[in-house]
């Protein structure tokens, strides 16, 4: 049985997430600087109260439900201070209190990359996706989408049939699928991979979800992949939070006659990067071959920068190497995958000692 304080710990993070959206940046604050949920919730929820009548107590009992539903559902919730949190999200303004997960947990801490593009997707946009989702997934890099109708579940479909891993991250609760026609793309998703969500389990799909669940897309990779993107696309925003994010952005050229790629081709303008096939995003991402490099002649610098015994967070390791945390996070999961390094909670890496 687990400890009652580790319980405890759990309720009180997934209460924050029961919060008002508008209060993450204020939450992932507090958590940065060491503040316990429990008290944090206190907080909060005092002018929670005030503001809309429900009692702290209210919230604690709600996020007693969820978790109860995610353990009939086998749905592990995953708090920041967790060693198993995705590192990667660290690094954003506003990281999920707690992310909900059917599936591997560990895949959530790969190299990844997000393709992401038009529900209503013209035959050469899917083809496309397909192509460069099961290109990419046999080099072993993982895709990540939103399982929408169009180019996100044609990338998750090619990730599958090469045999690969994909990461669908929703808009509602990890067992609320949406569109409804995905149901078994999700199992298929879960077992090769994961679905996840920031959204306690039983959150219907609203619209106002989808835009903040991009922040989480375009978070978990190293580049975000955009194919026919209208001016007024999902993935624009998805694109737009990369490039807020540090991460890189990439795009497809296509048909300039029916406007369907408007989006894409201004990205293109300001600058992305073009892709006409899997090598491009590769050679963007410093991986020109599907042969990985072996860790210790990439990662010297950083290992060295580690004291062992002494955990340190992205933001140290970054300054101490001159490494950007995006190009920073693949060392560090090669160095932990070595056995070089160890990962604890809030994101932060200690060095092991070789002694041991």
């Amino acid at each position: 049985m687990a400890d009652a304080a580790v319980i405890a710990n759990l309720q009180n993070s997934i209460a924050l997430t029961l919060l008002p959206l508008a209060w993450h940046l204020r939450i992932a604050d507090g958590l940065r600087h060491g503040r316990a949920p429990a008290a944090l919730l206190d907080e909060l929820g005092q002018e929670f109260r005030n503001e809309r009548g429900e009692s702290i107590a209210d919230l604690r009992a709600h996020a007693r439900e969820a978790l109860t539903r995610g353990r009939q559902l086998d749905v592990e919730p995953v708090p920041w201070d967790s060693a198993s949190y995705p590192v990667a999200l660290t690094t954003l303004v506003d990281p999920p209190p707690v992310l909900w997960v059917r599936g591997a947990i560990g895949v959530l801490n790969r190299d990844a990359v997000a393709i992401v593009g038009a529900r209503a997707a013209s035959p050469y946009g899917l083809s496309v996706a397909e192509r460069l989702a099961s290109d990419l997934a046999a080099t072993g890099l993982v895709i990540v989408s939103g399982m929408a109708r169009g180019v996100d579940s044609a990338a998750h479909r090619a990730a599958l049939s090469a045999g690969g891993l994909t990461i669908a991250v929703l808009g509602s609760g990890v067992d609320v699928i949406y569109p409804p026609e995905h149901v078994l793309l999700a199992r298929d998703i879960a077992n090769a991979g994961a679905v996840v969500s920031e959204l306690v389990p039983g959150t219907p799909p609203l619209p106002h979800f989808f835009p903040l669940r991009n922040r989480i897309i375009s978070g978990l990779c190293r580049a975000v992949v955009v194919i026919e993107a209208g001016e007024k696309s999902g993935s624009l925003i998805t694109a737009r939070m990369a490039l807020e994010q540090g991460r890189d952005v990439l795009a497809v050229p296509g048909n300039v006659l029916n406007g369907r790629n408007r989006g894409a081709h201004g990205l293109l303008r300001d600058g992305a990067k073009i892709v006409e096939s899997a090598d491009d995003i590769l050679e963007e991402l410093g991986m020109p071959s599907p042969v990985r490099k072996p860790a210790a002649s990439v990662a010297d610098p950083v290992l060295a920068s580690l004291t062992p015994g002494e955990a340190s967070d992205l933001d140290a390791i970054s300054q101490r190497t001159g490494l950007s945390p995006t190009r920073l996070l693949p060392r560090l999961l090669e160095l932990e995958l070595a056995g070089a390094v160890a990962r604890v909670g809030g994101g932060k890496f200690v060095r092991r000692d070789s002694s041991c």
